[in-house]
């Protein structure tokens, strides 16, 4: 576990609203132990949105180095993005 801000369940049972509101204005997330070891990491929305674009284009890439390999196949710049684009829209959906 990266250094970062950790606080246990306690907390988040007994100030929930102050962790969730420190969480918002920061930026940063919190990581929770439980028993002294991480569970869950709290975080904000728009960070979390980030993190999932990111996986995204990281598994996107992934696809295109293992075509490449495969088919030696290269493709346009505008079918790059439209791929890209698609994979984005698709993580972004629940």
């Amino acid at each position: 576990m990266k250094a970062a801000n950790v606080r246990p369940i306690t907390d988040l049972k007994n100030r929930t609203k102050d962790l969730v509101r420190e969480v918002a204005d920061n930026g940063q997330p919190v990581v929770i132990t439980q028993n002294g070891k991480p569970r869950v990491v709290l975080m904000d929305v728009k960070q979390h949105d980030r993190l999932h674009d990111t996986l995204a284009m990281l598994k996107l890439l992934a696809q295109s180095q293992e075509s490449l390999a495969k088919t030696r196949r290269v493709y346009s710049t505008a079918e790059v993005r439209r791929r890209a684009k698609a994979a984005l829209e698709k993580a972004a959906k629940p």
